[in-house]
């Protein structure tokens, strides 16, 4: 058996790097890779990139996603999008994109599952709490994708796969194409999924988005994803490199200006914000006081999920 699965092996790589040669000049390919932290045996019936993204699948980090919420704090009610769910909108989008520009799947997919691992409950007032209290106490401070490249860190995933996780947002540009198609799509992904949440909460009518932007990008959040989706394709493809074209992207990022003005920091959101930061002080204020170690504290209170930061913090 060892020598037929040494044979079966042999020929799945076979197999890959001839089918990965009609790829994308573009493209990193599987067996390529610069590497992990740490030397592993990498043989068997799955590329690099296909191990990472198993890795990431049966993680702690990754199954907590779905007690993160995206916009509100543990919401009532089955259909809001939680962070396990924007993540698989946006892997499943950045896939569709990567296949369209012949560049790597697996490597787009294994970002796209990492690149939030690390984020705090209660979405970004969580981050925003948890990095103040980081900054006050430790002079350090918190950026939920450094907390998903430790993540990763501690996963030994390679190289590309880091290097998108913790440049899917931030200062920093990705190194490969992949990577470059996650940090896009990550926001493809939110905007049009807050703004289908905002309206079932009630916060927004259809009517109150801006018109403009919404008769050049689709009614519908699924007509919006099909435009950005085929213009980031076709505006890549002829320039080779990721990219939106001027006008669309524009559109995009007005569109995301709307939400940060009426959602993501309007009045509702005001009373969400102080009631998670509430909680992050409290519980961080606890294990200071308890003695806990910076990186235990940073790991702690960034691993919980909404409903059990609520509880801890009820309990203390």
């Amino acid at each position: 058996m060892p020598e037929l699965a040494g044979r079966v092996a042999d020929a799945f790589e076979a197999r890959v790097r001839a089918a990965e040669e009609t790829l994308s000049p573009h493209a990193v390919r599987s067996y390529q890779t610069a590497g992990r932290l740490r030397e592993e045996d990498e043989y068997g019936v799955r590329t690099p990139f296909q191990r990472d993204r198993d890795r990431i699948v049966h993680s702690k980090p990754f199954r907590r996603l779905k007690g993160k919420t995206q916009v509100f704090i543990d919401p009532a009610g089955d259909h809001y999008r939680t962070r396990i769910t924007h993540t698989l909108e946006t892997t499943g989008i950045a896939r569709v994109v990567a296949r369209a520009l012949g560049l790597n799947e697996d490597l787009t997919e294994a970002i796209g599952l990492g690149h939030d691992t690390g984020h705090p409950p209660f979405g970004h007032a969580g981050e925003e709490q948890l990095d103040a209290c980081l900054r006050r106490h430790f002079g350090s401070g918190f950026r939920h994708n450094e907390q998903s490249l430790r993540i990763a860190e501690e996963l030994n995933l390679t190289a590309e796969v880091r290097d998108g996780i913790l440049t899917h947002t931030g200062a920093l540009n990705p190194r490969t194409h992949e990577g470059k198609i996650v940090r896009v799509v990550d926001r493809v992904a939110y905007i049009n999924h807050d703004i289908d949440d905002a309206i079932r909460w009630g916060l927004l009518r259809p009517a109150d988005l801006p018109q403009a932007e919404i008769e050049l990008l689709g009614e519908t959040g699924s007509a919006r994803i099909d435009t950005l989706v085929h213009d980031l394709v076709e505006t890549s493809e002829a320039a080779g490199e990721i990219a939106q074209s001027e006008e669309i992207g524009r559109a995009m990022l007005d569109l995301r200006s709307f939400m940060f003005e009426r959602v993501y920091l309007g009045p509702h959101a005001r009373t969400e914000h102080a009631r998670a930061h509430a909680t992050i002080s409290k519980i961080f204020d606890h294990l200071v006081g308890r003695g806990d170690a910076e990186d235990d504290i940073r790991g702690f209170v960034s691993g919980m999920t909404d409903r059990f930061a609520l509880s801890y913090a009820e309990r203390l």
